[in-house]
């Protein structure tokens, strides 16, 4: 299918062809939804933690005798119902990643990508290039293609000019083809891509 191509100015700079394989799919929901659990699940750090009743720093003596007290029978203070153990069952440093075929992942991005299209939610734009980095400038080139909140794709290397200008502009997201992800594609609302990018897609799906 064809798309028309613009500048960062808003104006037409031709058309350009994109592949059925990769915009052109029937999004199908449950297989972005397992990609971005994934994604979410990858990113968790981990590192929560409670001490167990081995770990505390309490004396581990017998409480007080077993018979004749009149009270219930108890052992270590650092048991979870005494004030200052350990806890029962509490978290662990652990990986919160699950598996996902690699390519179930890859399929996930193509849907994502359809599902932008679908919605008439991707733009092309011919290269993301700017003469300064100045954001006022570039926040006026996004009002003409009217961006507000969008993920930006660009080649394998990204204009600095381009790059240092976008970085400032809230709920806008610049990134490089080779880190284009089902996550940002669907947290943002306009996903832009370059001619470049573009041409890197349809080579890595080929």
């Amino acid at each position: 299918m064809e798309l028309n191509v613009k500048t960062l100015d808003g104006k037409d700079a031709g058309k350009v062809f994109l592949s059925d394989a990769i915009f052109g799919l029937e999004p199908r929901e449950d297989i972005i939804a397992r990609m971005i659990r994934w994604q979410l699940a990858k990113k968790q750090q981990g590192t929560h933690k409670s001490k167990g009743r081995s770990e505390v720093s309490r004396t581990g003596s017998k409480m007080y005798k077993q018979k004749g007290t009149g009270r219930a029978r108890h052992h270590s203070a650092r048991a979870p119902q005494f004030r200052g153990g350990g806890k029962a069952h509490g978290p662990v440093v652990r990986s919160h990643e699950i598996d996902l075929p690699k390519k179930v992942r890859a399929l996930a991005l193509r849907h994502a990508l359809s599902a932008k299209l679908k919605a008439d939610e991707l733009i092309i734009v011919d290269q993301l290039v700017a003469s300064e980095a100045k954001t006022k400038a570039l926040v006026v080139s996004f009002e003409a293609l009217g961006l507000s909140n969008a993920l930006v794709i660009g080649g394998t290397e990204l204009d600095t000019n381009f790059q240092l200008a976008a970085q400032n502009i809230p709920n806008v997201d610049v990134l490089p083809v080779q880190g284009i992800n089902v996550y940002d594609i669907l947290r943002r609302g306009k996903l832009v891509l370059s001619k470049a990018a573009v041409e890197a897609l349809e080579e890595r799906f080929k």
